[in-house]
């Protein structure tokens, strides 16, 4: 007696599985069932899916648990032989039929979990608008991890201006001081250690992995916002190129990953497949058009910090090449500046007069390479297979004071020279590296010397749209002539009746004090403060305004007006002689 089969119809709610056909499909197939005797009968009693009925009567399974299987007859053989074939062209391969499945064992290493921390921090951040005071005190969690030689590395943000820093182990209720003994601002880490020996015991450190490949996976861990234990998140690394830090407004190496960096996740390790750290978690992208776009420290950047204070006892920086450089990817260009079809490098537009290479590089000059490796008329070089990254990447790997071999065209001749490299002196730094402001004021004109963190205090984070477009020029473009040189503004003025008719001066620059330049914040305390003449006279930027007062009467008035406004001192401890 034939038995009909009526085709079910789909739950749509179920899951479907990879290898699940659709009701066209769904046609019987001849049967690749082994028979009874072949197939444990145990596998039934586990709940496992039996193998699809075919068409005939299939032969009843044997209910005694202790029998022994035997072997097929060749009639058996010639039929499974037949059905593996039908299945084999109507595209169906049942795995229990034939040689068993080859697997292949893979071994995912744990990350030193025990050897992350949390750092907590308070902060007293400076007052840059007003320079005589601090202002008040917070705290902050970040996330950090034990590497070798009893140090902690963690963020220079995670301890920027910090009062107090403490760790706190994984699993751990207690909370041990910390010293700073280094803060990079430009690759954005911190040095710390800790001087109580029950904080080193039963740690393993954090070793340092090779710089990963595009997708190799990555592990961030941390202490995130949203609780109080470790949080774990993964992802691949999407990325890798020379990139912005945003806390020292530097451009270095830099892995982007897609797994969450939150904040808290700051200073947290990222590790590899083998339980290495890879990089530190710094910084994430923001936007509305941007989703899981997290940036890492890489090891390079890492150990150039760490081989850095190593090497010198404090941390001394990243070196640069002083130059603006143009691409040279214009055919008629290349062919304007005397290149040859055969030579590929970029057009030096200025040199920073305070850069050592000014003494030997010339404006126009086309840089070919450096170090030896070619430079392309984009400014790339090769990085790996298929990659190619900015040859500024070969700068940051030197350290300060170090020598390298440029090689340039000049009037159609190549020449090489041998230039030392130092850190970029800004005119307007992006930092003051933990250093209190500077000030000075006399007559109720508050004098301060311009820096990235003022400007954000004068007009917030988003300074760059905000500021005066005059302090902006001079922020993107301008050059230090000298490495003490600053941009001196008049901030404020305190009112009082020596100044009257001057109370609208804010953040202007001054130019020159009684027709003397004014190089920095420092010399012109001097100057004011040794000053014989009558007047004060200082001229402002673009000789807009021209303040003058006369110096016995203003020297008198500064103490009134510094004890009306609670201000310790006329000026910073850093200007005193």
């Amino acid at each position: 007696m034939t038995r009909t089969r009526k085709r079910a119809r789909r739950d749509d709610s179920e899951p479907t599985n990879a290898g699940d056909t659709s009701p066209d499909d769904a046609a019987p197939q001849p049967s690749t069932a082994i028979h009874a005797a072949e197939s444990p009968p145990a596998a039934a009693n586990n709940g496992d899916a039996s193998p699809r009925r075919g068409r005939g009567r299939p032969k009843k399974s044997s209910k005694r648990k202790d029998r022994v299987a035997e072997p097929m007859s060749p009639e058996s053989e010639r039929r499974l032989t037949r059905q593996q074939q039908a299945a084999e062209q109507n595209g169906h391969v049942n795995s229990s039929v034939g040689p068993g499945p080859e697997w292949e064992t893979v071994v995912r290493v744990v990350p030193a979990m025990d050897a992350v921390v949390k750092v907590f921090c308070v902060h007293t951040d400076p007052n840059f608008s007003l320079p005589w005071q601090r202002k008040r005190q917070y705290s902050s969690s970040s996330s950090g991890f034990i590497i070798g030689g009893r140090r902690v590395l963690t963020n220079a943000h995670s301890v920027e201006h910090h009062t107090q820093v403490k760790l706190k182990k994984r699993g751990s209720d207690t909370k041990y001081l910390a010293t700073v003994l280094a803060i990079g601002t430009e690759c954005d880490i911190a040095l710390l250690t800790v001087n109580d020996d029950e904080f080193w015991e039963g740690v393993t450190p954090v070793e340092f992995g090779d710089l990963p490949a595009l997708q190799d996976a990555v592990t961030v861990v941390g202490y995130p916002i949203g609780g109080d234990t470790i949080s774990v998140t993964s992802g691949v690394v999407s990325r890798i190129e020379v990139l912005s830090y945003v806390h020292a407004t530097t451009e270095l190496l830099g892995l982007q990953i897609d797994a969450a960096i939150n904040s808290g996740n700051s200073g947290g390790p990222a590790f590899n497949d083998k339980g290495k750290c890879v990089g530190i978690a710094f910084q994430s992208l923001k936007h509305d058009d941007a989703e899981n776009i997290g940036y890492v420290i890489p090891t390079p950047v890492i150990k150039h910090f760490i081989g850095d204070y190593e090497k010198n006892g404090v941390y001394t920086g990243f070196p640069v090449l002083g130059i603006e450089w143009q691409k040279m990817e214009n055919p008629d260009l290349r062919v304007a500046m005397g290149m040859a079809s055969d030579q590929k490098g970029v057009r030096i537009r200025r040199i920073e007069p305070t850069a050592p290479e000014s003494e030997v590089l010339k404006s126009s000059d086309i840089l070919l390479s450096f170090d030896g490796v070619k430079i392309a008329n984009d400014g790339t070089i090769p990085f790996r297979d298929g990659e190619r990254i900015g040859f500024s990447y070969l700068v940051s790997q030197k350290y300060t004071g170090d020598k390298a071999l440029v090689k340039v065209l000049r009037d159609s001749k190549v020449l090489e020279f041998k230039i030392k490299l130092q850190p970029h002196k800004r005119l307007i730094p992006a930092h003051i590296n933990g250093k209190p402001p500077s000030y000075y004021i006399v007559a109720g004109f508050v004098f301060s010397a311009v820096s990235v963190p003022y400007l954000r205090s004068e007009y917030g984070k988003d300074y760059e749209y905000e500021a005066p477009v005059k302090l902006l020029d001079r922020h993107m473009h301008a050059m230090a002539e000298s490495p003490d040189e600053q941009l001196v503004v008049i901030s404020q003025v305190l009112v009082a009746d020596i100044n009257i008719g001057y109370e609208d001066i804010v953040n202007t620059q001054v130019i020159t004090f009684n027709g003397k330049p004014v190089k920095n914040l420092k010399s012109l305390a001097n100057m004011v403060e040794s000053c014989k003449d009558e007047y004060l006279k200082f001229e402002l930027e673009y000789q807009q305004v021209v303040v003058v007062v006369k110096t016995e009467t203003a020297k008198a008035a500064t103490l009134d007006i510094l004890a009306m406004h609670c201000i310790p001192s006329a000026m910073s401890d850093d200007l005193k002689p």
